[in-house]
């Protein structure tokens, strides 16, 4: 793939429509993989999110990983027609298309650098989405970080709350995750509902602890500065002049989704994270996350940040294990 002539710079999504053609059950299939694995695949390395109906794509993103991902679909449809795709040929297509330098041309252009003031210290964004993020949390009421585990969304949304807490900003924050179990039976932990779920919540504690210290989290909870809730206990509230962050987006309903959003209040901020390739829910279910960004990719007030596997911040022996996974499962789809 050559990839096109860079587009112009932009803060906001584009929607990319596509239809392939011929339309074909069984190639449309081949194209996108078991439970959509392949388009999986693409959203995570290119930071985009990938919605089909039929042979009607819609490609969401920033506008150069989604022309990427549009030219790849493009390419990888034509190969339907002599060949079945798997997870092993998609990833080496991904290799040979040139999109990395794409994405590196990409991060060279960075925005200005964005710092976090806080008491204990100062946290920069690392890499243009980091900052991109960062800046759209200081000028936007609702800010949405999409992308894979590990590429800082938690932590620096938790920076930016605990910075605007501590400059007055807001009078507390508020900090919410959907009650989905990943595998296991919430049902027969100990305690209540926001007992079980506490441990789930354990990133944003982490966050906490490290900025403001054990003591002075504690003293916040036990005053309702800081409030930890499961994403059905937001409804009927209204939160003024707070910063609320719900994490885990993926597992949201689309009701529970326009639930949550509609509880945002005067004076408050709100970031929601998750990653669309990774929800806990029933396959019959739709993520509200999934959805939200189609709904909503076009109002005003609201930022979009997608982040790639290439901003996973990682220690260095963990990048080399992954290598080490990504030759041996080379090795097993030659």
């Amino acid at each position: 793939m050559n990839p096109s002539p860079d587009p112009a710079p932009a803060d906001l999504p584009v929607t990319l429509e596509i239809v392939l053609e011929p339309a074909d059950n069984l190639r449309l299939a081949n194209l996108c993989g078991q439970f959509d694995e392949h388009l999986r695949l693409l959203e995570q390395r290119l930071g985009v999110e990938i919605n089909s109906r039929g042979n009607h794509f819609n490609v969401i993103g920033d506008p150069r990983p989604a022309q990427a991902a549009a030219e790849l679909l493009k390419d990888l449809y034509r190969d339907t027609a002599r060949e079945t795709l798997s997870p092993q040929r998609v990833h080496l297509h991904l290799q040979e298309s040139g999109v990395d330098r794409l994405l590196e041309r990409a991060e060279a252009q960075a925005p200005e650098d964005m710092a976090l003031h806080l008491r204990k210290g100062i946290i920069r964004g690392r890499g243009t989405n980091q900052m991109r993020y960062l800046r759209h949390i200081r000028s936007h009421d609702l800010n949405f970080g999409i992308g894979p585990a590990g590429t800082g969304k938690t932590y620096l949304a938790v920076a930016a709350a605990v910075e605007a807490l501590e400059t007055d900003r807001v009078r507390r924050l508020v900090l919410v995750r959907p009650a989905v179990e990943a595998g296991e039976r919430l049902g027969f932990l100990p305690g209540d509902l926001a007992q079980k779920i506490d441990p789930y919540l354990r990133p944003m504690y982490d966050a906490l602890y490290e900025m403001l210290g054990f003591d002075t989290v504690a003293k916040l909870m036990e005053r309702n500065v800081i409030e930890v809730a499961p994403l059905a206990y937001m409804r009927g509230r209204t939160l003024n002049d707070a910063f609320v962050i719900l994490d885990e987006a993926q597992n949201t309903t689309t009701e529970q989704m326009k639930m949550f959003l509609t509880r945002i209040g005067f004076g408050s901020t709100a970031v929601v994270n998750g990653d669309v390739t990774q929800t806990d829910l029933p396959h019959h279910r739709q993520s509200g996350l999934r959805h939200v960004i189609e709904v909503l990719k076009d109002v005003n007030g609201v930022s979009f940040t997608f982040f790639t596997s290439r901003d996973v911040v990682r220690h260095p022996l963990v990048q080399r294990i992954i290598e080490a996974y990504e030759k041996d499962e080379k090795k097993g789809g030659d």
